[in-house]
Parts: structure tokens; sequence; C-alpha cells
């Protein structure tokens, strides 16, 4: 029978995670420092895990130099029963990152591991380990909470250690949650900073800075930069050293509102998209500790079953699209893609096969909020929504997911995004709505997590969407700073006894802005 372990003291992971990573803010992000630590290989940016389910989980860490990542596991916080893994190489080629998959664990267990790195030109010669955590999931009908948010590093605000840095991972890391979902622009590849910002009240943002964050990412090593940039907050290390990551990506992973049709901006000296695309994915990919696909190299879309009453989709609207033009379509093809026909086809039987109470879609935008692809002049689509009226290109492909989860008697199906940079809940309406063959269903916004915020954007009427709550700031206060308190994450909660899901809406200073309590539907 696993042991149950109290939670893993605050102070203690702090003591064992915070330094991994603080030197990497100094010289470059791949640099050696204090004299390389007496020649002991450093984990340079913490560790993560992610992709939980049942009997196995992700973990991640990146050295400074050619090594093997030796990760121990165990269910006690004295490791007193320790299993060693098979060593993993990190190597140039994959900037020094490595993960793996730790499998045959039991269920509804804390899992403790500690990761090391072993130096592959001096063998005998081992560095410090940083210590982790996850929870796998449950196979009985237990409590299980997670959050969700997206946003970070965006519009030129990073981190700034006098505004305590990127706080909102302080605040979801308080409720002691079993995964976060990640709802893409993970970093901001598109937007340069600088090392002050001066606000309209005469206060000054100071960003730290590294040299790669002051220009636009075209190469590999830029777009790695970008997110080992993120790591060098203290908040977030804390953070992924104790909740498991979910993580879908979106357009500022690559640049700014992408698809094939893009014409890349003049700042950049590589002038294709698709090359740049593929940059970025790679990045991404060696960056997070995300499962990849066997059939589909660089695939982000996946399930994860998190115990009976939760089954995560994770959604990929970047890779499939078809151009970012007016959208306006009547009938269905590649123009009009926007999951493509391939993950549409696997998020319905994904769907259909899932036994869990909720089924969380994790989308990287939202359904019924207006995107413009050009915001100045009001044109172009770069999300689901065309604007008012009957389903039109994109909205073609979601009408039909929506009519096959009614005609299939799929219930309890539960949206999470975030990409618009502020918070609401939407209820969307058959009874309101232009396309009326759905059950109603609920969409959650939640960000941004350390970016500007902006909003609200105009609601499309196709499917009804009814605005039940929303924060934003309004048109005559964009782009505020995080320092002004506007960075939002979701909190969900399923009770194990009634499978009823509370969802609430919190800032970053972890006021509860708005709640709902659902109840499933087992008919």
């Amino acid at each position: 029978m696993p042991i149950r372990l109290p939670p893993l003291s605050r102070r203690r992971f702090l003591a064992t995670t915070a330094g991994a990573g603080v030197a990497s803010a100094f010289g470059s992000l791949a640099a050696p420092y204090l004299s390389r630590a007496a020649d002991r290989p450093l984990v340079t940016h913490g560790v993560q895990s992610g992709d939980v389910t049942r009997d196995s989980g992700m973990v991640w860490a990146r050295a400074d130099r050619p090594a093997q990542l030796l990760v121990e596991v165990a269910t006690t916080e004295s490791f007193a029963d320790a299993r060693a893994l098979p060593p993993i190489d990190a190597l140039p080629e994959s900037d020094f990152t490595a993960k793996l998959l730790i499998d045959d664990l039991p269920s509804d267990q804390t899992i403790f591991y500690r990761a090391r790195f072993r130096d592959l030109a001096h063998v005998d010669v081992e560095g410090e380990p940083v210590v982790g955590r996850f929870r796998t999931a449950p196979a009985g009908r237990r409590d299980v909470s997670f959050v969700w948010g997206g946003d970070v590093g965006g519009q030129g605000w990073g981190i700034n250690p006098d505004d305590g840095g990127m706080r909102t991972f302080a605040a979801m890391r308080a409720h002691n949650p079993d995964l976060f979902i990640h709802s893409g622009d993970t970093i901001y590849a598109d937007s340069p900073m600088r090392d002050e910002v001066r606000l309209p009240d005469g206060t000054v943002w100071k960003n730290l800075l590294v040299p790669e964050k002051t220009r636009v990412a075209e190469t590999v090593a830029e777009f790695r930069a970008a997110h080992k940039y993120n790591l060098l907050d203290d908040n977030l290390r804390a953070f992924n050293a104790e909740v498991p990551i979910f993580v879908q990506w979106d357009d500022h992973d690559v640049l700014n509102n992408w698809s094939a049709s893009k014409v890349v901006p003049a700042a950049y000296g590589e002038r294709s998209v698709a090359l740049l695309a593929a940059r970025a994915s790679r990045a991404f990919h060696e960056m997070y500790p995300l499962r990849e696909s066997l059939t589909e190299p660089g695939r982000v879309y996946r399930t994860i079953h998190y115990g009976p009453h939760l089954d995560v989709f994770m959604l990929d609207e970047r890779s499939y699209r078809g151009p970012n033009g007016d959208n306006l379509q009547t009938s269905y093809g590649p123009d009009a893609w926007f999951l493509g026909a391939a993950q549409l086809a696997w998020l319905k039987r994904e769907l259909l096969a899932s036994r869990a109470t909720w089924k969380v879609i994790a989308s990287d935008m939202p359904i019924g909020i207006v995107v413009y692809d050009d915001f100045a002049s009001r044109k172009g689509s770069e999300a689901v929504a065309q604007g008012d009226g009957p389903p039109r290109g994109r909205e073609l492909e979601f009408a039909d997911l929506f009519r096959f989860i009614k005609a299939a008697g799929i219930r309890n199906t539960v949206w999470v995004t975030a990409d618009v940079h502020y918070t609401a809940a939407h209820y969307y309406n058959p009874d309101k709505a232009r396309f009326q063959d759905f059950e109603p269903f609920w969409e959650f916004v939640s960000g941004p997590l350390n970016a500007g915020t902006f909003g609200p954007n105009p609601m499309d009427d196709t499917f009804g969407p009814e605005v039940r709550f929303i924060k934003a700031p309004g048109a005559e206060h964009q782009n505020l700073p995080p320092s002004a308190g506007m960075q939002f994450f979701g909190h969900g909660r399923i009770d194990g006894r009634t499978g009823q899901l509370t969802v609430t809406l919190r800032d970053r200073a972890d006021t509860a802005l708005w709640a709902v309590t659902l109840d499933p539907r087992f008919d």
C-alpha cells in the first residue's frame, strides 16, 4: 500500500530549488559560473515535471555542460526507498536539456524525485541534486484541483525583482494544485525588453535582463533563451518543483498571430515563417516535460487522464490552421482549418472514449471572443470567432464538433483558455445562438500570468456566449504592467464525493473575483 506523506514544506523546497538557475541570470544564459562550481555540473534552471498520469510522469532538467541526467525517485521525502533510473544524456544539440519518463509508479501517491548531472568528460564528477515532487493521478474518486493560465513575459514586462518577480506563480502554488494547464504564449519570442520602462505614475518598471531578450527571437538559441529567461524567476522555479505542467503553445511562442500566410515583420532577418516556427517548436519541446509522440514528432495535442473525475484534452490551434484571412468560407476545407481534420477526428474519438466525469478541453484560444489578425484595422481572423452570424470559416469546425458532442451524448465538457490578457466566464447558450445544435457549456478565460493586461474584446453571437463575468482594464487603460495587479489565473476544484466542479477566477493577489459550482450530468 503506498505511503501517504504530508506535503514537503515550502521552506525546504525553496532551500533545494531556489538556488538552481539563479546564476544563469548573469552573462550568457548557458554560461558556467563561479568557476564551474569547482568543476561540478550544475542543474541550471531548476526541475520540472509534467503530463502526470496514474502510474507515470515526465521530469526535466538542464545542465551547464555535456552531462548525464541522473534521477532517483521515491515515495518518501527521505528517499529511503529511492529507485535510480537509467541515465539520460544532455548534449549541446539539445542545449543540455534532458527529460525522461518515470513509470511503474503507484497511483494517488506523492512522488519525490531528485535530479543531478554527471560530467560526461569526467564521469566520476557529479553535481548537487535538486529535488522536485508531483502527485500521481488517483484510481479512486478523491478531490482533484488544477490551475490554468497563459501569457508570460509579454509586451516588455519581464521579471521585476522590485515587484516580487512573477508573483502569479506564487499565488497559484499556494493552492497546492495537482496540475497546471499552461494555455500557451509560454514566451513572447517577438517581444523585446528594455531594462527600464517609465510608467504613467512616474515610477519605473525594472526588468531583469539578458542580451537575448533585447531582440526578437529568430534562431533556435534565441528561442531557447526566451524560455530560459522565464526560468530565472524564483517564483516560477519553486512552482515548477511542486506542480506538474500540462503545456501547449500559441502564437507568441513563435511570433505574433502566425499562420502559414504570415508576412514576417521587417524587424526580422529571417523571412520564412515556416522556418521560424520549426525553430520555435524545437526549443519548445526541449524546454518542457511534455510527452513526445512516436507517430508525429513535435506533436502538441494529446489526452492526459488524471483519474476517474478528470481527463484533460490539450489542443494545438497553431500547427494545422489555415491562413489568417477573412475566413468567411461557407464550406469546410483546409483554408478554414483551425484544429485541422486529423486533430478534430482525434478529439472526437478521445471525447467519445472518455469515462472521466469532467472533460476539460485546454484551448490556446477562446471560442466566442473576436480576435482580429490586424487589430488596428479590425480586419482578419486570428481566433475562432468570425463575427456575428451563422458559422463561417473556422466556426464550421467548431459547429461540427459541438453537434457531435450533443449527438454522442458526451457530458460535462468545459473549456479553459487564456490568450486575450483578461479574465472572463462565458456560458454558451444555444437559445441565444445563431447555431443551436449543441448542448450548453462553459468557457473560462484567465490570463495574463505575467504580461500586459488588455481588453475587453467584442463577442460573437454564433454560439450564443453569455458573459457571466469579466474583468478587463477598458479601452482607456491598455497594456497595464503586472504591478497594476490585473494578472489572472483560474482554479478548478473537483469534489471527489459529489463530482461537482468549482471554478474560481483569481488575480495575482489570490483574490477570488468570481466563482461557480457546476453539477455533473450522469444521464
